[in-house]
């Protein structure tokens, strides 16, 4: 049975808790952090404090070549946890790196910087809207957890990414994921709908089709109009510059500052963390297929395979993968796939 989570409408009701700081906070790096920084988020923040050695060594590393050893690393039990450790990384001059399950494999995870782990406690289904297909989750919900929960009422989150026992809808969110099936649902830019955020001067506010609607006061105006007016400003170079190709992952979205698909969630998608934290993701879902087909083609040369891709994409499948001799070989060798392999 799907669980069902406290109904919460999660964009209108979106404000700051009484319980956290509301000063204005601007980020002024310091190159290093003071002696206070570790002291102050073990006496402020509701989460577990990591800057031994040992701890630090395991987040200096993902599934990148690249090494680099946090700051700290902050595991935050609450919501209002994270603001209050974010604020003190501001206050101190610290960077910050929030982090899901460390999948990226071109270093998006790691960095001199104070890492907010989300994947341990910031994992939860919030808002689950069967009849609309939409739901809204913490960072840290792994995208197989998601699948598991939805499934029962034939609903999916179709951004199927290989690491999805692992990958966090935040990170996904994050470096703007793809998935095998993506030439038939599109990227996470084209299935969030919304993200609830927090900013470096200590303000949150709900990005979004609803936007406008929530109570975000008249700072979201200001980033609203600011965006309005660089896309009307930059719009010829942003057309010639930024082709319109299926899996374009790098950099911000600023084609979707068009008044056509305006959305400033969408600017957040890809953003890697360097525009705001998410707190909550608000996702479009789809229909689980009530029918599933696999075609399977030989090709005597991996060149031939890589050349019949693109006819074979003209026939609408959901997903094409190309698996070669190495891949094939090397599953005979575990005990798991050699009987379906053979």
């Amino acid at each position: 049975m799907l669980e069902k989570p406290p109904t919460i409408n999660a964009c209108d009701q979106y404000q700051m808790s009484t319980e956290t700081r509301t000063a204005r906070v601007h980020f002024t790096p310091k190159g290093k952090p003071s002696a206070s920084l570790e002291t102050r988020l073990r006496d402020e923040v509701d989460g577990e404090v990591l800057f031994d050695a040992a701890s630090r060594g395991r987040y200096a590393a993902d599934a990148s070549i690249y090494q680099i050893m946090p700051i700290g690393v902050v595991v935050p039990r609450t919501q209002d946890a994270v603001i209050v450790a974010l604020q003190i990384a501001a206050e101190e001059g610290v960077a910050i790196l929030p982090r899901g399950a460390g999948t990226s494999q071109c270093g998006q995870t790691v960095g001199a910087a104070l890492v907010v782990d989300d994947s341990k406690y910031l994992n939860k289904l919030v808002e689950f809207d069967a009849e609309n297909q939409r739901a809204v989750v913490e960072p840290g919900m792994v995208l197989d957890h998601l699948n598991a929960k939805l499934k029962a009422s034939g609903l999916w989150f179709p951004v199927d990414v290989s690491t999805a026992a692992q990958a966090t809808i935040g990170g996904m969110s994050g470096n703007n994921s793809c998935g095998s099936r993506s030439i038939a649902y599109g990227n996470m830019v084209d299935n969030v709908l919304g993200i609830d955020a927090w900013l470096s001067d200590n303000q949150r506010y709900h990005f979004g089709v609803k936007a406008l609607e929530a109570n975000n006061g008249a700072g979201f105006r200001v980033i609203r109009e600011a965006m309005h007016a660089l896309y009307a400003r930059e719009e010829s170079e942003i057309r010639d510059k930024m082709f319109p190709i299926a899996r374009r992952v790098a950099g911000y979205n600023l084609d979707r500052l068009a008044p056509a698909r305006f959305n400033l969630a969408h600017l957040l998608v890809g953003s890697e963390g360097t525009l705001g934290y998410f707190e909550r993701i608000h996702l479009k879902l789809s229909p689980l297929p009530k029918h599933k087909s696999l075609g399977v083609c030989h090709f005597p040369r991996f060149y031939d395979g890589m050349d019949a891709a693109q006819h074979i994409v003209k026939l609408g499948p959901s997903a094409v993968e190309l698996v070669d001799r190495t891949m094939l070989n090397l599953s005979r060798g575990i005990a798991i796939y050699k009987k379906t392999v053979d």
